[in-house]
Order: structure tokens, then C-alpha cells, then sequence
């Protein structure tokens, strides 16, 4: 009750095309009674857990708004008993034997950012986003100003901390002169449009990368750049977990 606000992400449900994105959340999901010790293993079956969708599955009957072929689909098993009953049975043997815990990498998925998918996903987000926001954002709209702001406070937070590891500050604490497309300026251009919702115009003057054009043009190509990457994946593990 007194936990803090819940989190919700949009998540890539679509089979054909990323599949695993899917089954990670059905796991924390159907899980979630044996991590916090309620049930799974020595403290009973999952399916005996009645806050939880998975006693419609070994049933094969629940209510009318549960699709159970969803996700069966991405374990591709059987939309039929013997596919809920192997999935049922791989969640038991998940709880007895771990305790219901997932991988890192895929807790480290679920808890940073804004969306569980692969690039294209997070593409086809960012577009519904900026129709929504052209809304929002329109003259005389009281939500346009906080929305600006608040995706401006975000991304300061993660270049003041990108500046640090990556040694782009001097001493005074100020951006240290360098190249537009310093591979550190990059990787740094690139978390932050991952993680928040500002544009390459705030961009390009905050990390002082010439044109808005170009910051869109060398995220571009440093996206298959194993240098700019590993930068990524260094500054992306400092950013706080979002529980």
C-alpha cells in the first residue's frame, strides 16, 4: 500500500517478430508468487495460487478477457491441454528449483527504460508518441511545458552522469572541448534518447554536436559501431533501476 507508484511499460507482444520479449514477461509474471515466497516449491504449487491467471491455465477455462493462446504461442507449445499442461509443469519446475528467479539480463530489461522490444518497436512507440504529443504540445497547451521540461530534467541526469565516465567534463565541471563525433559523445546521445524524450535539438546544443542532423546521423551509424555499443552498455548498467 505504501510502495511507491507502479511501473508499466509497453511490451513487444508480437510473435513473428520478438517472441522472447513476450516470454520474459509471462515468466516475472507467473512467477512473481514464488519470488515473493507465497507459493512454488516447498511452499505449495503455483496453481494453487488463486491471486494469478495460471490455475485458468491448467484448468483451460478462465475468464472471458484471458488469452491463453498468446502465450502459449510464444513458448510455441500446443493451444490445446497438452500445451498448458507443459507450460504449467515448466513453471512449477521453475519455482521448485530457483525460487522463481529470472536472469539478470532479463530483470535488467524489465526494470531500465521505457519499452521491452527490439529497435523496430521502439521505433513504431517513438512515432505514436510524437502524434500524441503534437496534441499535447500545441500553443497555448498548459501540458506542453511540463512535458518539455520534465524530459529535459531526465536527460540532464544521465549526461551529467555520462559526462563523469566518460571523462568529457575539465575541472570546472564543463564540457571539455572535443569533436562532434567523439564516439563518447555518441554513446552518451544515444542512452539518452533511449531512456528519455528529448529531441536532437537539445541534443545537439547540450553535448554541442553541431546540427540536429547530425546527432540523428551519427546515432544512426554508431548504432553498428562494437565501440560506440560497449560504450552503451557501460553507461546504460550506472542508470538506477526502475522497480
Amino acid at each position: 500500500m505504501f510502495q511507491g507508484r507502479y511501473k508499466s511499460i509497453p511490451v513487444n507482444g508480437e510473435q513473428a517478430s520478438d517472441p522472447l520479449q513476450f516470454r520474459v514477461v509471462a515468466d516475472y509474471i507467473h512467477l512473481n508468487p514464488a519470488r515473493a515466497g507465497l507459493a512454488g516449491g516447498v511452499q505449495g504449487k503455483l496453481t494453487e495460487y488463486e491471486w494469478s491467471s495460471l490455475p485458468a491455465y491448467r484448468r483451460g477455462k478462465g475468464p472471458t478477457w484471458l488469452v491463453c493462446e498468446r502465450v502459449l504461442g510464444a513458448f510455441e507449445l500446443a493451444q490445446s491441454g497438452r500445451g498448458r499442461r507443459a507450460y504449467v509443469e515448466y513453471l512449477e519446475k521453475r519455482a521448485a528449483n530457483d525460487g522463481g528467479n529470472l536472469s539478470e539480463a532479463a530483470m535488467a530489461a524489465l526494470r531500465r527504460g521505457w519499452y521491452l522490444g527490439d529497435d523496430t518497436f521502439r521505433d513504431r512507440l517513438l512515432d505514436l508518441v510524437k502524434k500524441g504529443s503534437k496534441i499535447l504540445m500545441k500553443k497555448g497547451s498548459h501540458a506542453a511545458a511540463p512535458i518539455k521540461r520534465h524530459g529535459e530534467l531526465e536527460a540532464e541526469k544521465i549526461v551529467v552522469k555520462g559526462l563523469k565516465q566518460f571523462g568529457l567534463v575539465d575541472e570546472a565541471g564543463c564540457l571539455s572541448p572535443g569533436r562532434k563525433g567523439d564516439p563518447r559523445k555518441v554513446a552518451l546521445a544515444s542512452v539518452v534518447k533511449a531512456h528519455t524524450s528529448v529531441g536532437n535539438e537539445w541534443l545537439a546544443v547540450r553535448l554541442e554536436m553541431g546540427h540536429n542532423r547530425s546527432v540523428s546521423r551519427l546515432i544512426r551509424q554508431g548504432s553498428d559501431d562494437a565501440k560506440i555499443k560497449k560504450l552503451c552498455a557501460k553507461l546504460t548498467k550506472l542508470l538506477p533501476c526502475e522497480d
